[in-house]
């Protein structure tokens, strides 16, 4: 009976047993309806710039000088689509929110198409000095934008290609391929090496193997570095203003022209920096389960 009643005293508890551990307990209360709420009250207010810049661009000049944005909600008749109709009969803008594509989408595809091959090559080929050779691309993303400007633009002053869309273009290209390569070879490079067997051995040859095998297995990567230069490019100004003149100009600089030359022109301002970003915004939307699959790549084996 004593021996009995030691066991029982000694054996642990089976509501202790199973009690949650304190990250789990911490897990569970993160996920509640209170901490949901206070994330969705966050980006409604993350959003608010946003909804301030869409209200503005469907206001008259005269309401937006009289009055706050807001007041839209007690006034909805000022809503109106004249400021987009005065933006299309805007050459300048228009124009250059067609460079912004001319530049943007070759610069992204480039950039793409280039950096899945070369993110193949140094994952599953072998060629002398390969592991050097990534070793140099991957310390090119140590080096500034700001340190090539002037020496390449020298250079593309003196082959004809200053002041070009193809300039802009290529140096866009330059610079986000060591990114690109690192991302994919590091991607690529976790395939398992069983599945490049068999289809070598069913008889595809290296590029057959890198559109029918690596291609689809490397798509949410693929999708997360096209998001990401995009977001880039379409947003970038600084080279644009070095690299570009008045009939190359994408829409950044042009919007940046507009309020130096005429600093009461909200009603063209408004609408084209809406369109200017609403466009990237519609672009990573349609791809977000791509991105969200390519950050979350080999979070999880």
């Amino acid at each position: 009976m004593t021996a009995l009643a030691t066991d029982t005293r000694g054996a642990t508890p089976p509501a202790a047993a199973a009690r949650p551990s304190l990250g789990a307990r911490i897990t569970r209360g993160l996920g509640g309806p209170l901490v949901r709420v206070i994330l969705v009250l966050v980006g409604l207010f993350w959003l608010v710039p946003t909804i301030g810049l869409l209200i503005s661009s469907l206001r008259s000049p005269d309401d937006m000088s009289a009055s706050g944005w807001w007041t839209v909600f007690t006034k909805p008749s000022q809503l109106t689509f004249g400021s987009y109709q005065k933006l299309l009969e805007n050459g300048d803008i228009t124009h250059s929110l067609l460079n912004t594509v001319l530049i943007t989408v070759p610069a992204t595809v480039l950039v793409v198409v280039i950096g899945s091959l070369a993110g193949y090559a140094f994952a599953w080929m072998e060629f002398p000095g390969r592991d050097w050779w990534f070793l140099g691309v991957v310390s090119l993303l140590v080096v500034p934008v700001q340190v090539a400007l002037i020496p390449i633009a020298e250079l593309f002053g003196k082959i004809g290609l200053f002041g070009t869309i193809l300039g802009v273009v290529l140096f866009h290209t330059g610079f986000g391929l060591p990114f690109a390569v690192f991302l994919l070879r590091n991607f690529f490079a976790e395939i398992p090496r069983e599945l490049l067997e068999a289809a070598r051995l069913d008889g595809a040859g290296e590029l057959r193997l890198f559109a029918r095998v690596v291609m689809p297995l490397g798509g949410p990567a693929i999708a997360s570095l096209g998001i990401f230069q995009f977001l880039w490019v379409w947003n970038d100004m600084l080279v644009a203003l070095v690299f570009t003149k008045s009939g190359t100009q994408p829409i950044t600089v042009a919007l940046q022209t507009q309020v130096r030359q005429f600093g009461n022109n909200i009603d063209v301002l408004a609408p084209g920096a809406f369109i200017s970003m609403v466009i990237p915004l519609a672009v990573f939307f349609a791809f977000q389960r791509q991105f969200v699959s390519g950050v979350m790549a080999g979070a999880v084996k």
